[in-house]
């Protein structure tokens, strides 16, 4: 019985369309968007966040689409992405090429209607996404660079929507969620690196688990934690970040480096799994941390 309805469950129309537009990496860049917005804004428009909110799950949504097209076949080797829509054949390509095309549509209107630097900003992710980065993953590691610059994006289109305006504000929130990529990605790249292989795909900066891996992920992660920490300084414009709040950003960052130094010490998976797990709450945190600091200010 059990089996039969978890079957039931995995091919309803819901799981494919959760599945096809990955909807809680979504929501979490959604999420990121609206502290953006939260930032930038000197009065909230509850509007305004609405939209911002749909159109970027939009526009997120529309580079998962595009992507499960392009990667079909290598998602159907690969043990974390064979039940996917497409790859499993459950969905056809032109029916997830119809849904990418339709959320590019709405997501570009609604950002547009917002204010067209969001839009274009919007545009520019879906573009380095879906035509640079997916190809480069089965050609070198330096398609985790590459993606970081889509992957930076909807922290400082949060400002961009609340100020249609791009300036020192937007360009740190756009650096913090920049290099903290890069551990977050290699930790990932690093406990799933068998199945990665499997797909062909190179995530990791050196190509194997070793440690100058492990080093270039202590390095990141300082340099994550040093530009998250800027704005204390009072040279961001707008943005800033009070000694109280920086003291918890900093203690945040602590947190994300010691795993990423037991990465280095024990250069195993489940370490691998934890700093991934850490980098994750971190850049939560840490939104939640600017956001609550300001309105407390």
């Amino acid at each position: 019985m059990s089996d039969v309805a978890t079957h039931t469950i995995a091919v309803s129309p819901w799981q494919d369309f959760k599945e096809i537009t990955k909807m809680r990496l979504s929501i979490s860049v959604v999420f990121s968007s609206v502290a953006g917005y939260f930032l930038g804004t000197s009065e909230i428009d509850w509007a305004i966040v609405a939209m911002l909110a749909v159109g970027g799950y939009f526009m997120v949504g529309a580079s998962n689409a595009y992507n499960q097209v392009l990667e079909r076949d290598l998602d159907a080797l690969m043990d974390r992405t064979k039940n996917r829509p497409v790859a499993s054949g459950r969905m056809s390509v032109k029916t997830a090429l119809g849904i990418a095309i339709l959320f590019t549509i709405l997501g570009l209107a609604t950002l547009f209607y917002i204010n067209p630097q969001t839009a274009m900003f919007g545009g520019i992710s879906i573009f380095m996404y879906v035509l640079l980065y997916t190809p480069l993953k089965t050609k070198t590691p330096l398609s985790v660079f590459v993606g970081a610059f889509p992957g930076a994006i909807p922290f400082m289109l949060g400002w961009v929507a609340a100020t249609n305006d791009f300036g020192i504000e937007p360009g740190t929130l756009f650096m913090i969620q920049f290099f903290w990529q890069f551990p977050h990605f290699w930790a990932i790249g690093w406990f799933l690196f068998d199945d990665y292989k499997k797909g062909g795909f190179f995530m990791l900066p050196t190509g194997k688990r070793d440690k100058g891996t492990a080093v270039q992920v202590i390095l990141y992660t300082v340099w994550t934690i040093l530009i998250s920490l800027v704005p204390a300084f009072g040279v961001t414009g707008g943005l800033f970040l009070s000694p109280i709040a920086a003291i918890i950003v900093g203690g945040l960052g602590v947190f994300m480096l010691y795993w990423a130094v037991k990465l280095y010490q024990k250069r195993d998976a489940a370490t691998a799994k934890k700093l991934m797990l850490s980098s994750v709450t971190y850049i939560t945190l840490l939104q939640i941390v600017f956001v609550v600091d300001k309105f407390l200010r």
